[in-house]
């Protein structure tokens, strides 16, 4: 049992509950590299369940501190679903109404929790992924932008200042100087370019690694293969050390087993995320005997229920 227990915090606002998520060891999934502490940062532990969370809040706050955002405008974005669900939540905390341009095809599970904090979404072309999602909404704000605030996901440096400020943190008052390694998967690029630039200040060296899918038509929604995408405009390649490239398969399989093995329900660029961790710590254990690995968990897996499950026998 725990000799004493924290004292519950009392909020304001559900924004002021984003941030110090908890990291939890896995020891299963990693339990042929037993040298090596390998931890997910559960990011869906924030109140929008994701990541996102972070970046959304703080893009948000920042705008409103600036006369950029008020209840006069929509704000207006594009996103794979867990950036607008953050978006919606916050828009209700904070009165802003919201518009958000999605694919399609993302998960059912986003669509509707988007809606049900009262956000309008307009669908854009599938095939086209994220994407064709930010010329969409581009092509929208441009007719008329008075209308609008844009944060831009994609080009705010608020979205990697938030995980500067927060993530990389958090990891550091948690872990010290034990941590070795840092994994990330890639979309914005928010969370692995500003926790990387966070790390990086600390005197002890520490690998930061991107993740990527292996090929650009893949099925771990969020993640973009950045060879065949838009580069972000936040991207630094520099803050970071390396790229781990995941297959769909694995990304997926690592989820399953993360549901079995630790109890942890989390999605396939969590999947991802992990599976490219445990390769790093199997790969210290034998190399160096000893390492401490932290993956970020950025969302639930119950954003990735029907219809998505069964088609992951012939889509992929």
């Amino acid at each position: 049992m725990r000799a004493s227990l924290a004292r519950s915090r009392r909020l304001g606002s559900v924004i002021e509950a984003v941030g110090n998520t908890p990291l939890v060891r896995l020891e299963n999934v990693a339990a042929e590299a037993p040298s090596v502490e390998v931890y997910a940062k559960l990011e869906l532990a924030n109140p929008g369940g994701s990541v996102k969370d972070r970046a959304a809040s703080r893009m948000m706050l920042k705008a409103i501190e600036s006369g950029e955002l008020g209840r006069d405008k929509i704000l207006i974005d594009s996103t794979s679903g867990n950036t607008g669900v953050a978006y919606s939540l916050f828009g209700a905390a904070l009165g802003i109404k919201v518009k958000l341009v999605m694919p399609s095809n993302v998960s059912k599970a986003r669509k509707d929790i988007a809606a049900a904090f009262g956000t309008e979404i307009i669908f854009s072309d599938p095939m086209e992924g994220s994407d064709g999602a930010i010329r969409h909404v581009r092509e929208i704000v441009e007719k008329d932008p008075e209308k609008y605030f844009y944060p831009d996901q994609y080009s705010n440096a608020n979205n990697p200042l938030a995980h500067y400020h927060g993530t990389g943190v958090e990891i550091l008052d948690a872990l010290g100087d034990r941590i070795t390694h840092f994994v990330a998967g890639l979309g914005t690029s928010g969370t692995i370019v500003g926790t990387s630039r966070r790390l990086k200040e600390s005197p002890r060296p520490i690998r930061c690694v991107a993740v990527e899918p292996t090929e650009p038509l893949h099925g771990l929604e969020g993640l973009k293969h950045l060879a065949s995408s838009l580069v972000p405009a936040i991207h630094d390649g520099n803050a970071y050390d390396e790229t781990f490239r995941v297959s769909t398969e694995d990304g997926w399989d690592m989820a399953d087993r993360l549901a079995r093995e630790e109890a942890l329900h989390v999605g396939h660029s969590s999947g991802a995320a992990v599976f490219a961790a445990v390769e790093i710590a199997k790969k210290l254990h034998h190399e160096q005997g000893g390492g401490c690995v932290v993956a970020i968990v950025c969302d639930r897996g119950d954003r990735y229920f029907a219809p998505m499950r069964w088609e992951k026998r012939y889509l992929w």
